[in-house]
């Protein structure tokens, strides 16, 4: 079983997508930037620990896993809301259903030039990588609190710890 670091709920509450937004439309773009952009920047070890503390229910505010929780609410959960929205824009305009892949449009819309949509996703990405160097920073000067994040053996992943190395879509016109 995976958990997310976020709940569709937040990620509309906190982003630019709309609260009527079928959850089932963005789910998997959650577990897509998790899986993808924060696991890549936690390292195997640290991402399986806060897997760990999030399924046993000891991110709580109680909980004796206080570092953990901040590092969660503060850092993780915005970097994540913003790679989400990075990965949900070119999907968003789309739908697959049994007559094959449609431009889904409401009624009382106008559709959105890919140009406009490259120019968004340009902006999210710049926030996603703001949000990155946060955490970045944070998990730097803490590293002490999170011991997982130097200790990846074997087939873990190494976290990446690089923030110039972070890929931001560049757009000429």
């Amino acid at each position: 079983m995976k958990a997310l670091f976020i709940t569709p709920l937040e990620l509309k509450q906190r982003s630019i997508i709309d609260g009527n937004t079928d959850a089932d439309k963005i789910i998997y773009q959650i577990e897509a930037a998790q899986d993808m952009h924060v696991q890549n920047y936690l390292g195997g070890s640290l991402y399986n620990k806060l897997q760990a503390l999030k399924l046993s229910g000891d991110l709580e505010p109680s909980s004796a896993a206080s570092d953990y929780k901040t590092l969660v609410d503060d850092y993780i959960k915005p970097m994540l809301i913003w790679f989400t929205q990075l990965e949900y824009l070119p999907f968003a305009k789309f739908e697959i259903n049994n007559g094959g892949v449609e431009n889904h449009r409401n009624q009382n819309s106008d559709g959105v030039d890919y140009r406009d949509i490259e120019r968004l996703q340009s902006k999210v990405s710049d926030r996603a990588e703001f949000y990155t160097k946060r955490f970045l920073d944070h998990i730097c000067n803490n590293s002490t609190k999170y011991p997982e994040y130097n200790s990846n053996v074997n087939g873990d992943m190494y976290p990446d710890k690089d923030a110039n190395s972070f890929c931001s879509i560049v757009i000429w016109w």
